[in-house]
């Protein structure tokens, strides 16, 4: 079983690591990064299974991020947490629960999708970097 490597972008960095603490605990590893830029070079550089973004980051930057992530050709889900204000964004793959349980599941759901999609269309999962 591979491990799932997440990249979070945001410009809370309370939120974000309460929400790396979820997602240690669940046995995820998460790299946390706070600007879309770097969010942007990372994705690059990286083998991540899921992108996280965080309703700190303007929407603008949101959308940025998650096209030029699908002008790559990366079918990696680009997943915010719901905001106080339950703003979605419709150019994302989906808007999460920020309770845990209700979190680690639809995660689970995005990475089979993700898993049955890429099965389709013949293409493996290939990792760029060291898995461990």
């Amino acid at each position: 079983m591979s491990i799932t490597v997440i990249l979070a972008v945001g410009l809370d960095s309370w939120l974000l690591t309460t929400q790396r603490s979820v997602w240690q605990s669940a046995g995820y590893i998460f790299t946390l990064v706070g600007s879309t830029r770097d969010a942007i070079d990372q994705f690059r550089v990286g083998d991540f299974d899921l992108v996280l973004v965080c309703p700190s980051i303007p929407a603008e930057n949101r959308e940025r991020l998650t096209s030029l992530i699908r002008e790559s050709g990366s079918r990696t889900p680009v997943v915010c947490i719901e905001s106080d204000s339950g703003d979605c964004d419709a150019f994302l793959d989906a808007t999460l629960k920020s309770e845990h349980k209700e979190l680690v599941a639809s995660i689970e759901e995005l990475l089979a999708e993700k898993a049955r999609i890429q099965v389709e269309c013949g293409h493996e999962h290939q990792s760029l970097s060291p898995r461990r």
